[in-house]
């Protein structure tokens, strides 16, 4: 699956967001997405992609995310 497919899902599953909103452009503000949930995004993408994120900054896009997420 993809790591934009996987994103999505979390989202989905998680806070509630629809699916076709998210796209590599929408903001985690746009999204409604807040530290916490943030937080909470980054512990399940670990665990479903088993990664380790260590301390991403400047993430701002769902984009960013997922080039971020797959260049671990």
């Amino acid at each position: 699956m993809a790591t934009i497919d996987t994103i999505k899902d979390l989202l989905q599953e998680n806070l509630d967001i629809n699916p076709d909103d998210v796209t590599e452009e929408s903001t985690f503000e746009s999204l409604g997405i807040d530290s916490l949930d943030m937080v909470e995004l980054i512990c399940e993408i670990e665990e479903r992609c088993d990664v380790e994120f260590g301390e991403p900054e400047g993430l701002a896009t769902v984009g960013q995310l997922v080039e971020y997420v797959d260049g671990l």
